[in-house]
């Protein structure tokens, strides 16, 4: 079969699922409004306000070189440990405050820019997309299990098992070249702070716009994105809805339950997997929901749910690569082995950290995470919380990069 036959027979199957999504929409037009205004309800009052700041913010520090001055930092530090330029660290930060897709939305404008290789691209978003702390925090461990205390079991765990790819995809196309060094090339002779102001100034002349220019393309370049995710989030939250009314998703529950058997988990949890495995805010509450399970399994769920991600972010990364020449196949292998990852952590780590969960529950403030909160409500805790969270790992990053330039300076 040559490739044009290949092509035509995929577009064909692509019509042929099309058709038969209209049709369905068609016969069960009820339940595919309801699930389209719950889908809606999601992106506008969760993702929208909670995703659309840290996007313009992203664009407007990449225009202002601020992104180049955290590269030629980090580089010390993210060269030897992920193989990725420096300029990466600022994408790990973003990541790991905002939650998926910021990661993505970033690694595809660096690779543009040509400031990372398509391999380099490929190691940022394949670990670099994970939940972000409010929704862990907030939704997962308070809103959903009613129990502050475990965020801090799927927070090692989820985010535990990112840093741990990171360092696995090290070995993802290991022929490939690197991108040089932000800053001057004597990278030894030079101090770093004085390598990353000349980085910095370099890329703000290189920009060149002018600060309303930068900021209503960012506005705009964000809008745009925030639309295709809503769209997707819609259309999941649809297709879901009509897989039930025509019993698929009872299919999957059961072959799930098989699953679930061989590695001695409650059938219990095969709605929350096969919810999880479409949409992540829908798995993570049918694992908290899932109480004849155990806390174990529910978190063990919980925690493979948030690092799959759900196959309707799956397809906002992959349309946000689409706009360059990065591949989805190592990001789906690396998803696959996150997720397994972190459940296994998670079973690992519960009896030893479960004593310390009533702990770790005094620092957060569960009666207001409790709260419903209105949109814009929503925004300024999630900026708030992501701000935080940016110069935590910022800050943690750049500590490892100064010791590495100390220890290489005392061995010359």
């Amino acid at each position: 079969m040559n490739r044009r036959t290949s092509r035509i027979l995929l577009m064909l199957l692509i019509a042929g699922v099309l058709s038969a999504f209209a049709a369905l929409m068609a016969i069960y037009p009820s339940a595919a409004l309801s699930s389209a205004v719950r889908g809606l309800s999601i992106w506008w009052d969760v993702l929208f306000p909670s995703l659309l700041p840290f996007f313009i913010i992203s664009e407007a520090l990449l225009g202002f070189g601020i992104v180049h001055f955290i590269g030629a930092l980090l580089d010390p530090v993210m060269r030897p440990l992920f193989r990725v330029p420096g300029i990466g660290g600022f994408v790990v930060a973003m990541g790991y405050a905002s939650g998926y897709p910021v990661g993505a939305k970033l690694t595809t404008r660096l690779r543009a820019d040509r400031l990372v290789t398509r391999e380099e691209g490929e190691r940022l978003i394949a670990f670099t997309s994970t939940s972000d702390p409010i929704f862990l925090i907030g939704a997962v461990a308070v809103g959903f299990f009613g129990n502050a205390g475990l965020a801090l079991i799927l927070a090692v765990a989820h985010y535990g098992a990112g840093l741990t790819i990171g360092i696995l995809m090290r070995c993802h196309a290991p022929a490939s070249p690197m991108t040089p060094s932000q800053g001057d090339m004597r990278q030894f002779d030079t101090p770093l702070f004085r390598r990353a102001f000349r980085a910095m100034h370099r890329a703000r002349q290189q920009d060149g716009r002018p600060l309303g220019t930068l900021l209503r393309e960012a506005i705009g370049s964000s809008l745009r994105l925030m639309t295709v995710v809503g769209g997707l989030v819609v259309f999941f939250s649809v297709l879901m809805e009509l897989l039930a009314c025509i019993g698929v998703m009872n299919m999957i529950d059961r072959l799930l339950q098989s699953v679930l058997a061989l590695f001695h988990l409650s059938p219990a949890l095969a709605p929350a997997f096969s919810g999880g495995l479409f949409e992540v805010t829908l798995g993570a509450k049918g694992a908290g929901a899932a109480n004849v399970a155990g806390l174990r399994s529910q978190v063990v769920a919980a925690a493979w749910i948030l690092s799959w991600a759900g196959l309707s972010v799956h397809a906002q990364i992959a349309s946000i690569m689409n706009e360059c020449d990065m591949r989805y196949l190592p990001f789906l292998a690396a998803r696959v082995l996150h997720s397994l990852l972190a459940a296994a952590a998670a079973y690992f780590l519960f009896p030893l950290l479960a004593p310390y969960a009533e702990e770790a529950a005094v620092w957060i403030p569960s009666q207001v995470w409790a709260q419903a909160y209105s949109p814009w409500e929503t925004a300024w805790h999630s900026l708030r919380g992501g701000i935080w969270t940016l110069l935590t790992v910022c800050c943690l990053l750049l500590a490892a990069s100064l010791l590495i330039v100390a220890w290489r300076r005392l061995r010359t």
